[in-house]
């Protein structure tokens, strides 16, 4: 079993069955609210925003889309959660999946320090007894094993595919390929593939990397120039003005929609069978990360996600559920 931080080989690439085609997998990192820019903490923490999830899951509905709750502890033993959740994860409109975020996470063994906010950086039983607290009580509370798993901030580790194929884990989402997390003492994901890959020789567990591109005309020189540019913001947006080079993950927060689209192109004429959007559940109420400060904002947000939906619709992508990448993946 090969570490989720370690960029796979060229033999580990995924194929899907002819029919998949080309489609897309929304995810939603479905947490408690606070953190952002704030210091860690273990306790403090509101769900405020769950309420907005009912009508969020009623508009995926309406426009054919099954999203993935990537769950965390918070979360997972809200009833309130449950109540809005467990029908439309019953009824195959929606999918539970397993977030450790380790810092609210128990048992609490380990210091509370950036470093220790990457579930990876753990000592591999404790990041494992999290883990399985976690799933258990997403288990019980929406009835449903979660099947896909995303470390918290990405942070997984060298034990992390291991513990997931031991504890039922069909799939991994963790990796953010094209970024690098290794100076708060996380991963570096720059290397990774966008194409889904296999973690093991076996072919039981999947990769699903959250889709990056880099779009201008060098594009091609991307993973080398970017991590260059970090500590330069200003450079970067004058490379992004130019159309020499700008990152674009397949997000509605920071990202505007023309952005957006620009990836989507980009990914689909590369070939790419699979494209993974994500966003945090917090975004669905305003006042709680700075992507959706207002209402304006918010109903931004949603008219983000009908514009992308319409897009795909009209280059032929159509949406996709972990049951579906599954069943159709060549193993």
């Amino acid at each position: 079993m090969r570490s989720i931080t370690d960029p796979p080989p060229p033999s580990a690439t995924a194929r899907f069955d002819p029919a998949f085609g080309q489609r897309f997998l929304l995810t939603v990192d479905t947490e408690e609210e606070g953190g952002w820019g704030q210091p860690l903490a273990r306790e403090g923490h509101a769900l405020l925003h769950l309420p907005a999830l009912a009508p969020f899951q009623a508009f995926c509905e309406s426009e054919g889309v099954a999203p993935v709750y990537l769950v965390d502890w918070p979360v997972a033993h809200s009833a309130e959660a449950a109540q809005i959740l467990r029908g439309p994860v019953a009824a195959g409109k929606a999918e539970i999946g397993a977030q450790l975020r380790p810092w609210v996470n128990p048992p609490f063994e380990e210091p509370l320090n950036r470093g220790n906010s990457f579930a990876g950086n753990l000592p591999p039983e404790l990041e494992r007894a999290k883990f399985s607290a976690l799933r258990d009580a997403i288990e019980a509370n929406f009835a449903a094993a979660p099947p896909i798993y995303r470390a918290g901030r990405y942070g997984a580790g060298p034990a992390t595919a291991e513990i997931l194929a031991h504890s039922g884990i069909a799939i991994d989402t963790s990796v953010r390929a094209g970024f690098d997390y290794s100076a708060e003492g996380g991963p570096d994901y720059r290397h990774h593939p966008l194409t889904p890959y296999w973690l093991d020789a076996e072919r039981t567990l999947l990769e699903l990397p959250l889709t990056t591109v880099f779009w201008g005309m060098l594009r091609q020189q991307g993973e080398a120039l970017y991590p260059m540019l970090w500590r330069m913001p200003s450079v970067r947006g004058l490379l992004a003005r130019l159309n020499l080079l700008e990152r674009i993950p397949l997000t509605p927060e920071g990202v505007a929609v023309d952005e957006a689209l620009r990836a989507i192109d980009i990914a689909l004429d590369d070939g790419l069978p699979l494209l993974v959007f994500s966003f945090h559940s917090p975004s669905l109420q305003p006042g709680h990360t700075p992507y959706v400060r207002d209402r304006d904002d918010l109903d931004k947000l949603y008219a983000w996600w009908r514009h992308i939906f319409t897009y795909l619709e009209r280059r032929g992508v159509a949406p996709t559920s972990v049951a579906e990448i599954a069943g159709a993946v060549r193993r």
